[in-house]
């Protein structure tokens, strides 16, 4: 009888403590941070079933499910929508019209709605998504789990992620538990839950079939011209390619994602979100086994970023690199096959005044090993200017750690806006073109081992006439790599039959084509 009453105090106690901690969690959370507020409400929910044990979703299920909810967005007709035609100009680099969706000469038109996935964090209703589920709609309405329809309003969109927070004037709504995307396991079962296809809740299990993964789809969007971009090219000729300071660092999974499923949960055994659903590799446009989840733990730094300001505070090292392969290290003439080598160092950042130098081989971020670009952008996409970080990095045959204080867009040597050179370079006369070296930079964020930035066009002359933009990439002429306008001009008399080829990378990706 004495331990009946002993359990039963205990049981009362415990829940006195936790309703105590609601409350005050209910006039505090503003000072919170997600992982703060998650440790709160799920201070008295013990872990029931290990995430590597016996596969039994019932549970993750269950817990999961309530607190993901269905997004649908409208747009009015600020969108582009019905009009904005134009007729394809017939030159073979129709970059721009590729990217409005000229495949039918005609701008596609935008729709008229759409429809995602969310996660509950708060009861208060604050709902993680994708951005591009949310991105320049004029409505978003949720449907909850109990099938009532509330409106959403946007706090904060991060295009470099992909990561959206909407808030719901809710309140007492149930909340998906934050788990530790680190841990995660390759082989590990997980669970994705989600609206596909416009059907009702729908889990789906599956293993993680890789991390760190990167697929360059956040990279393409936002390289994308926008609308205005594309006028302003219309009117003069000019584009100037934006930089690629996306993060991408997905969780690869083969449990069915769909679309539909952007924005949803992907949750462990245990029934912890480990992430944000966003992307799916396929060539039919449904699953093929193949879906892409963002970290929480990268989520985690961005959702409190949108709540205290809007928008995301990001630092920076201030260094460009390049993941070490056997094939790179051997046209650096290195040994070392792993880390990232550091092929230039902007001015003024960071990197340079940590001593961070060029032909740095980083091998440890807080002393966990980086392998390829994901492992650092992410651990530094956690970080905020100001924030310090442990680099250990190999330089003359021996390791050396240098403590690295990072800092925001707006300084000096970070420049994420544009990565062309000004208009200064060396004028070929018979291109009617201007070409200056690409920087190390340009060419990594491309991809590439070699090339000149078109830096100037000359009206009613050859680039001019065959609508070549300002800003792009030039890898080689007449079949001849070309690192120099002079190795532009040398290249030329190679031609054949009086045509010139030149091939190239811009915001759409590598292009061919040839000039008469």
């Amino acid at each position: 009888m004495r331990k009946i009453g002993i359990i039963v105090m205990a049981a009362l106690i415990g829940g006195a403590s936790a309703i105590g901690a609601y409350k005050l969690l209910e006039r505090k959370s503003n000072g919170l941070s997600f992982a703060e507020q998650q440790n709160v409400l799920f201070a008295s929910n013990p872990v029931k079933v290990a995430s590597t044990g016996a596969v039994d979703f019932v549970q993750a299920a269950a817990a999961v499910s309530p607190a993901v909810v269905h997004i649908k967005t409208s747009y009015g007709s600020s969108s582009n929508e019905g009009g904005n035609s134009r007729s394809r100009s017939g030159s073979p680099f129709d970059m721009f019209d590729d990217l409005f969706g000229g495949g039918g000469g005609r701008m596609q038109r935008a729709p008229r709605a759409a429809s995602g996935s969310g996660v509950i964090l708060t009861p208060d209703g604050y709902i993680v998504t994708n951005n591009h589920v949310v991105e320049n709609a004029d409505k978003i309405e949720v449907i909850l789990a109990n099938k009532r329809k509330v409106l959403a309003k946007v706090i904060g969109t991060d295009a470099n992620t992909d990561l959206a927070l909407i808030k719901v004037e809710e309140s007492n709504l149930p909340v998906v538990k934050m788990g530790n995307s680190d841990n995660v396991q390759i082989g590990e079962w997980v669970l994705a839950v989600g609206f596909p296809l416009n059907l009702q809740t729908t889990v789906t299990a599956g293993i993680v079939s890789a991390k760190g993964r990167s697929i360059g789809i956040l990279g393409r969007q936002q390289q994308q011209p926008t609308q205005e971009e594309y006028e302003e090219y219309q009117r003069t000729g000019k584009y100037t390619p934006k930089a690629n300071s996306s993060i991408e660092s997905f969780i690869q999974t083969d449990a069915a994602i769909n679309p539909g499923n952007s924005g949803g949960a992907l949750v462990n055994a245990n029934g912890e979100l480990i992430g944000i659903n966003a992307a799916i590799a396929s060539q039919t446009g449904t699953n093929e086994g193949y879906g892409f989840a963002i970290p929480v733990n990268l989520a985690k730094k961005v959702l409190d970023d949108f709540r205290k300001y809007g928008s995301v505070k990001r630092g920076y090292i201030g260094v460009s690199f390049r993941p070490l392969d056997a094939d790179y290290a051997e046209e650096l003439k290195i040994k070392d096959i792993n880390g990232l080598y550091v092929n230039e160092v902007l001015a003024n950042g960071a990197g340079a005044a940590a001593g961070i130098k060029q032909g740095d081989i980083i091998k440890k971020v807080d002393g966990v090993e980086v392998f390829d670009s994901p492992d650092l952008q992410e651990r530094i996409g956690r970080l905020s200017p100001g924030d310090k970080v442990q680099l250990t990095i190999l330089r003359d045959g021996g390791l050396k750690n240098i403590g690295v204080t990072l800092k925001g867009e707006g300084s000096v040597g970070v420049n994420t806006s544009k990565l062309a050179s000004k208009s200064t370079g060396t004028s070929i006369e018979v291109l009617g073109a201007s070409f200056e070296p690409a920087t190390a930079q340009l060419k990594a964020r491309y991809g590439v081992k070699n090339g000149v930035v078109v830096s100037g066009i000359e009206s009613g002359k050859l680039f001019d006439s065959w609508e070549i933009p300002k800003g792009v990439l030039i890898t080689s002429v007449n079949g001849t790599p070309v690192n120099s306008a002079k190795d532009v001009q040398n290249a030329l008399p190679v031609s054949k039959n009086g045509m010139t080829m030149i091939t190239g990378v811009g915001p759409q990706g590598r292009f061919t084509y040839t000039l008469k």
